[in-house]
């Protein structure tokens, strides 16, 4: 796809404590329980010329519990980390550019082996839990107030009509609420902040600022292909501090890739897996099946709607319902379109589904 752009540009835009005294406990039951090991075991005892020396069994070495260990090990990494982001934001509050520092391939390989596509699951079922009549009210107020959600735009504004948290989440809007821009053709697909935009320049989307990702792994082959490996489908934190610390993160999340044309040319939305968002729906799509069981790793399906009968495939409309996400994540669009389009977008901005991303 990346190869058959040459006259016009490429385009993106992404819109996406008292634990240490259980610790010191376990740290000294770990070690009297090896004292107390100690004095049960048969004692060796020879002489030298200056002292009388004991000797015991090698084997009380095993006795060390593994969990203070991890604990530690653990605490300290998490420690770590968070005095390099302190000192990232001191620095950064001096004016001073830090170049971002990402992880090594075994700090990624360790985040990978945490099983994020079984615990999204395990989120998805207990989100689809019916929640008893009288406790929708206080769990829904709760849900309202932490993320400031504005429940006159709902189409029901009753909390009481909402059996569970994923309906409540995708619950839908009046009509008028989201009024959709008729003066420019791009428009934002949903609401959310915008966090990167821009043009895509040597095949290399912007992740965020000097981290890239490259444009092929992120859209998938060209062709279909048995003989390439690719990232697996991962479901890792996809914020923007993940964002800055793994490079190509988004290539390696399971994400939905949807590629077609519009008056400029190409055209793609892709929508992105992450950490307890593993269910991405596409409404003409009642095959597809994220984060499932079966997956295989490595794996894409890819299929065409585009066929001998439908030359056109799937046609949609500006403004047109296409999918949702159980729970939010990150949406990325990268189009073709000629040179003097510009972004009417500031980074960090919040916007809504509807309203204009640029003009030409």
């Amino acid at each position: 796809m990346a190869a058959s752009v040459r006259s016009r540009f490429l385009r993106l835009l992404r819109v996406v404590a008292p634990w240490r005294s259980s610790l010191l406990h376990c740290e000294n039951t770990a070690v009297s329980h090896v004292l107390q090991s100690l004095r049960k075991l048969p004692v060796r005892a020879f002489y030298t010329n200056a002292r009388r020396v004991h000797t015991a069994p090698a084997r009380t070495l095993f006795l060390l519990r593994p969990l203070p260990i991890l604990l530690v090990t653990g605490g300290g990494y998490a420690g770590y980390r968070q005095y390099e982001k302190y000192r990232e934001r001191e620095l950064e509050k001096l004016g001073l550019e830090i170049p971002p520092k990402l992880a090594g391939h075994w700090e990624v390989a360790l985040y990978k082996s945490v099983p994020t596509r079984l615990l999204s699951r395990a989120w998805g079922r207990l989100n689809q839990v019916e929640l008893p009549h009288w406790l929708r009210r206080p769990v829904y107020s709760l849900y309202i107030w932490t993320f400031g959600v504005n429940m006159k735009e709902a189409a029901v504004e009753d909390l009481h009509h909402y059996r569970n948290l994923s309906e409540f989440f995708r619950r839908k809007l009046k009509p008028q609420a989201r009024p959709v821009c008729g003066l420019h053709s791009v428009i934002s697909p949903s609401d959310g902040k915008i966090l990167n935009f821009g043009q895509v320049k040597n095949c290399e989307v912007e992740q965020v600022k000097g981290v890239t990702y490259s444009l092929e792994s992120f859209l998938g082959p060209r062709t279909s292909t048995d003989d390439l490996s690719f990232p697996p489908g991962s479901l890792m934190s996809v914020n923007p501090g993940m964002a800055r610390w793994i490079k190509e993160l988004f290539c390696h999340n399971e994400r939905v890739v949807l590629t077609g044309d519009w008056k400029h040319g190409f055209f793609s939305l892709t929508a992105v897996g992450a950490t307890n968002v593993g269910s991405i729906r596409i409404y003409f799509d009642r095959d597809l099946h994220t984060n499932s069981p079966r997956y295989s790793k490595g794996s894409y399906n890819d299929f065409s709607f585009v066929t001998h009968t439908n030359k056109e495939g799937i046609p949609m409309r500006k403004g047109e319902h296409l999918g949702e996400f159980n729970l939010g994540s990150t949406i990325v669009l990268i189009f073709e379109a000629p040179k003097d389009f510009n972004f009417k977008l500031k980074a960090g901005q919040k916007i809504r589904f509807g309203e204009a991303l640029g003009s030409l």
